[in-house]
């Protein structure tokens, strides 16, 4: 699936996968990482919520991925 190492990381699960009760949206990394010079190779789209990710490059070369899989507003019961 990817030919050279990557770097994974999941806003919104804990470690075993399991929904956080409260975590920074994706689109908030993108937008601080990108307020600071950092270059992004894909960029989720600012216009939506939800599930979305973002990639970058880290000096080394390694793909960093950050992968939201669930909605950063909880639904309420």
């Amino acid at each position: 699936m990817f030919d050279k190492n990557i770097l994974t990381f999941n806003p919104g699960w804990d470690s075993n996968a399991q929904k956080l009760a409260t975590f920074t949206d994706v689109r908030e990394l993108q937008r601080q990482l990108k307020a600071t010079g950092v270059k992004l190779q894909t960029e989720a789209d600012v216009d939506t919520t939800g599930p979305a990710s973002f990639t970058a490059v880290d000096p080394d070369g390694n793909m960093i991925l950050v992968d939201q899989h669930v909605n950063a507003i909880l639904e309420l019961k």
